[in-house]
């Protein structure tokens, strides 16, 4: 790995507050393919003590489309469409691995799984992501206008 795939993968994850928020930690990104490692904290999980599917379904969602952008990482995507199901409880170290199924110019199709330190899968999400150009820096400096990415 160069060490400009070495940056892309250690800020990949920083740049995404709610994926810093809860802890998130990238390890692949590159080939179309991703894997992100995750414990819980006890305030994300559920009251069966299990990790929430609300960040399960995140940590799928965020590997999808670390794979869909770990070829092109200069190019941003939004979520299209995501499906998930949950297989088993989602309990202590978990690793999601995402990867790209499919490319068009303008569309990423995705899967990823959340496994457990076991190796036991216990969710599975497919998602359509699009390609979108990034946002230019906004904030006090910066001429630019705050404006979301469009999805046109």
């Amino acid at each position: 790995m160069t060490t400009t795939d070495n940056i892309n993968l250690r800020s990949y994850v920083d740049r995404i507050p709610f994926a810093r928020h809860l802890g998130f930690e990238i390890a692949k990104f590159e080939g179309g393919e991703s894997e992100l490692r995750y414990t819980a904290k006890p305030e994300h999980l559920n009251t069966f003590d299990v990790t929430h599917g609300g960040a399960c379904m995140t940590m799928l969602d965020i590997a999808m489309a670390a794979a869909a952008r770990s070829d092109t990482p200069e190019t941003g995507v939004v979520t299209i469409e995501m499906k998930t199901t949950f297989m088993a409880p989602s309990v202590g170290p978990l690793v999601a691995r995402g990867k790209l199924l499919h490319r068009t110019a303008t569309l990423a199709f995705t899967e990823a799984k959340i496994y457990d330190a076991q190796e036991r899968v216990c969710a599975h999400a497919t998602g359509t992501f699009k390609y979108v150009k990034r946002r230019l820096p906004t904030g006090p400096a910066s001429a630019n206008e705050m404006r979301p990415p469009s999805t046109d």
